[in-house]
């Protein structure tokens, strides 16, 4: 049976060669191709490996390629510094445990708890698995079930959510899928992460599209500007720190940007954990 991460290699580099020209690569165009973007052949030419060996990474074997080998190809294919670390992920040998739902250490609770800002804690999987009040008055995850607790999955299958980024949404998902993308490959197979997906297939045709495309893009800062039914528009500066405790958890706090709408009234003081629920 395949390894699901060497396949995920695989099609990662397959992805990038659909969509390199051979003048971007300062190769002649030559007669009418038959394929998308550069030939194998061409890849294999350009990165100094053989054809064959190639093919085999392409086509998911079990091949271990090199550290100068994954560099090569970074380099031929184009790739972005975010591809380039992803590739070089997806190469390694990789935590073969399952995926195991993360627990929140008493002192990141009560870190957020602290914070007046909106803040919550994420796992690898995107799971929320911890807020404060603040949080809870923005994006209400105390009503949800546990099993929906997950940023991805509210962003891609809730429409209260879709309804809360307007004419916005579809360029915040595309980058949030982008981004989780980098995340799923290093588990790929693993039940947990093949459970989100299958949802997020069958609940957003949107996903289906952008998953396809196998783009990666690394997590940044930003803002963020939502409506929200009691309080209006509110305009964020988010941005996320990993936590040295558990490298798996992030924390995600929101800032109101000042004196843009009511966000800057958006404060809280008490914490909720995944194990409550809001009736």
């Amino acid at each position: 049976m395949s390894d699901p991460r060497r396949v995920e290699f695989g099609d990662f580099l397959r992805s990038r060669r659909e969509k390199l020209s051979p003048k971007t690569v300062g190769l002649p165009a030559g007669q009418r191709r038959r394929t998308m973007g550069l030939r194998r052949e061409e890849v294999a030419q350009l990165a100094g490996i053989g054809v064959d060996w190639y093919i085999r990474l392409e086509q998911g074997r079990t091949v271990s390629p090199s550290v100068t080998t994954v560099d090569a190809l970074a380099r031929a294919l184009r790739l972005s510094k975010a591809e380039h670390t992803h590739l070089k992920a997806l190469a390694r040998d990789g935590d073969r445990r399952p995926f195991v739902r993360e627990i929140v250490p008493p002192p990141i609770l009560r870190l957020i708890e602290s914070l007046t800002q909106p803040a919550y804690i994420t796992g690898r999987r995107w799971d929320v698995l911890a807020w404060n009040a603040a949080a809870e008055e923005v994006f209400a995850f105390g009503r949800l079930p546990e099993e929906d607790r997950n940023t991805l999955l509210l962003m891609m299958t809730n429409k209260q959510t879709r309804r809360a980024y307007g004419a916005g949404w579809a360029e915040v998902a595309k980058r949030m899928v982008a981004m989780f993308r980098a995340t799923y490959d290093v588990w790929a197979g693993d039940p947990a992460f093949v459970d989100l997906t299958a949802r997020l297939r069958q609940g957003s045709p949107e996903f289906v599209k952008w998953w396809g495309a196998h783009e990666v893009h690394s997590t940044l800062s930003g803002r963020k500007t939502m409506s929200h039914p009691t309080k209006g528009v509110l305009h964020f500066e988010h941005t996320s720190f990993q936590a040295n405790d558990d490298p798996a958890l992030k924390l995600v706090i929101y800032t109101p940007v000042k004196g843009e709408g009511s966000a800057a009234h958006v404060v809280g003081s008490s914490i909720k954990q995944r194990s409550e629920r809001s009736d």
